[in-house]
């Protein structure tokens, strides 16, 4: 697996990664990114640094080190064709396309988690378009419902020439099935975290966790990216989707649209929660 994302305050994705890493699923690369949302790449960057800091300090082992990915959203060329698409030649897309040929095996497809925009992942294809052959793309984006839903907010809004892309030229699975994660860290349990680094960097993010969960609701939990890909009792209900456009606002999913995407519509956060607290109080999650 390869995530990617831009903040590393408002969610979870970054810790649930490095505990899934720490307990049998190989984490093959961190790629930050910034968006209108958060700007500041050097800030981005420089906290999922101390994320990776604070969980190499705690002894889990397996914890790659971040790198930074610079590219703005991909423009639509002039005539509409996905190949006439300019490149961004970013490291992330770079590290997509290296990660790939290294892991993948025909049955077992390298899984890119997102929590932003797509830009990478499309920008790979651009540069290689063998890569969807190795890639499932799995992101936290957009909405969904029985009957279909949207590559818009969140982050599906940030780039949707990279949705059109992704929808069109990869195995698609958008995770808009988003839960409580302020129930994942409440406050009556942070005494509870693990009395290492890691423990004590989870603990300086739950406040802020739970204020954004109050201020925007449950969209901003990007773990769900990796969850659907890690945790196979977190996902209750798919859609078999298509994507319709292109055009300048954001695909529609739906059963009319082309391409092949999988839409997750509903999830269970207890079940992500219970996961998170077995990996977080296994004495071997931290070395020997």
């Amino acid at each position: 697996m390869v995530i990617v994302n831009d903040g590393y305050q408002d969610n979870w994705q970054g810790e649930y990664a490095l505990l899934f890493a720490n307990s049998g699923v190989r984490l093959a690369g961190i790629i930050v990114k910034d968006s209108t949302l958060w700007p500041q790449l050097s800030d981005n960057l420089a906290g999922w640094q101390s994320m990776v800091a604070a969980a190499k300090a705690s002894g889990m082992a397996n914890a790659p080190d971040p790198i930074a990915s610079t590219g703005a959203p991909l423009v639509r060329p002039a005539d509409g064709t996905i190949e006439s698409t300019q490149p961004n030649d970013s490291d992330g897309a770079h590290l997509i396309i290296q990660a790939s040929q290294q892991y993948s095996l025909p049955y077992r497809p390298l899984v890119v988690a997102f929590g932003t925009r797509l830009t990478d992942v499309a920008d790979a294809y651009l540069l290689d378009p063998t890569v969807p052959s190795r890639v499932v793309v799995v992101a936290s984006l957009g909405s969904g419902a029985t009957d279909g839903g949207t590559m818009g907010f969140p982050n599906g809004d940030l780039d949707p020439w990279a949705d059109w892309i992704v929808a069109q030229k990869f195995r698609y699975v958008q995770a808009s099935a988003y839960y409580d994660d302020s129930a994942d860290l409440p406050s009556s349990r942070i005494g509870e975290l693990p009395n290492n680094a890691f423990g004590t960097w989870m603990s300086s993010k739950q406040s802020y966790i739970t204020s954004q969960v109050m201020l925007w609701g449950p969209t901003g939990d990007d773990q769900v990216s990796v969850l659907a890909s890690a945790l196979p009792a977190f996902v209750l209900a798919t859609e078999k989707e298509g994507a319709s456009g292109p055009s300048s606002t954001v695909p529609a999913l739906g059963p009319g649209g082309t391409g092949a995407v999988w839409l997750v519509t509903s999830s269970d956060g207890a079940v992500a929660s219970s996961r998170l607290w077995q990996m977080l109080l296994n004495p071997s999650t931290f070395g020997p």
